[in-house]
């Protein structure tokens, strides 16, 4: 299928490594111009170098920094022009049960995780007005089945969900699309993470954890970045468009949920 994403201009926050990065390396890919961004200048670098291409950029940016969010969005139309793809897309916070939180860990993640994606779709709205463009929010799959000891993702990411709904609502009238694409069990540093402090709380050995894992999940296995980055582009092409304020749950089957 052709996509028909040559020229188009993407925003892609969190995109220098994990699912971020196999999302602006498939819309390269695909023939986009494209601006990533990362609170990490190494990581920038390495990947910037890894992607080697003319139509790629990269801007230093913390997503907790309101001011950042709006040179980033200013930085992209700058350099490529009015922006018709707008991924957003932040690391996770950190895993907890809710009596080891306080207010800074519930307010961190809030400004991380919800409220970096009502800024930066606030900064680059007009912009997409302009292109009838389309916003796709990266969350998790949490959003339809809680994930045990991750209670701040969880109520985060169902928020980000919810916002994706009502702003497709609000936003047709423009011919802007907002979906949400929601992983499960896809291996990135983040999943390598996680199964590591479980490992190191439970006393169980990584590989038997992820074992077990793979046994929840219908099709065997985690996924991988790049058959994420697959759903997260189709939405943000032309063959995707009547596909409108939709959660996408892209976990092997895992899910339970309807």
């Amino acid at each position: 299928m052709e996509l028909q994403l040559t020229d188009q201009v993407a925003l892609v926050l969190a995109g220098s490594k994990g699912l971020g990065f196999a999302t602006a390396k498939t819309l390269l890919h695909e023939g986009a111009k494209v601006v990533i961004c990362s609170h990490d200048q190494t990581n920038l670098n390495a990947a910037i170098a890894q992607l080697d291409s003319p139509n790629v950029h990269a801007v230093l940016c913390d997503v907790n920094d309101p001011a950042a969010i709006k040179a980033l969005v200013a930085e992209t139309i700058a350099y490529f022009g009015p922006i018709n793809i707008l991924v957003n897309n932040a690391g996770g916070p950190r895993a907890a049960v809710f009596e080891e939180l306080d207010d800074e860990a519930w307010l961190h993640a809030f400004n991380q995780n919800l409220l970096s994606n009502i800024r930066t779709i606030r900064a680059a709205l007009p912009s997409l007005k302009q292109t009838h463009g389309a916003i796709i929010n990266i969350a998790s799959s949490s959003v339809k089945e809680p994930i045990p000891g991750l209670i701040l993702s969880n109520v985060m990411r169902a928020g980000v969900a919810n916002l994706a709904k009502t702003l497709s609502k609000e936003f047709g009238q423009y011919g802007i699309t907002v979906n949400t694409v929601a992983p499960g069990r896809i291996a990135t540093a983040r999943i390598e993470a996680l199964d590591a402090a479980r490992a190191a709380a439970t006393g169980v050995a990584v590989a038997d954890l992820q074992a077990a894992s793979k046994q929840t999940i219908p099709l065997g296995r985690f996924g991988t970045p790049q058959e994420f980055a697959n759903a997260v582009v189709f939405l943000a092409s032309p063959a995707g468009r009547y596909i409108n304020g939709q959660t996408l749950i892209v976990d092997g089957g895992s899910s339970h949920a309807l």
